[in-house]
């Protein structure tokens, strides 16, 4: 998968929409990451994680925009969740996937 040069980026954030993203070891790049609403898990979404050239190197993460504001679930695998992210009105949530934890 191609990596995302600097600055190209967009999200669509707005009046009750923001966005996550979720850091990952570089040992995920490629995998897709799924986020659901708490309350309703079996509406995912999902994206993979890519390489992202910053001015100090290389991060990899998971964007996720369109997202309606509230809180989410982040799947470690189709069964199992990771964590739960509160996704901000006009804003964006991080969260930085556990070094050890892998994914499926």
């Amino acid at each position: 998968m191609a990596p995302s040069g600097q600055g190209t980026v967009v999200l669509n954030i707005g009046a009750g929409i923001g966005a996550l993203v979720i850091h990952t070891p570089g040992r995920l790049h490629g995998h897709e990451i799924e986020v659901s609403p708490v309350d309703d898990p079996a509406h995912r979404t999902h994206a993979a994680v890519r390489a992202r050239y910053v001015r100090s190197g290389v991060i990899w993460s998971v964007v996720i925009d369109s997202l309606p504001a509230g809180r989410y679930t982040v799947w470690q695998n189709p069964v199992t969740p990771l964590a739960e992210v509160d996704v901000p009105d006009a804003g964006v949530a991080e969260f930085s996937w556990p070094a050890e934890v892998a994914a499926a």
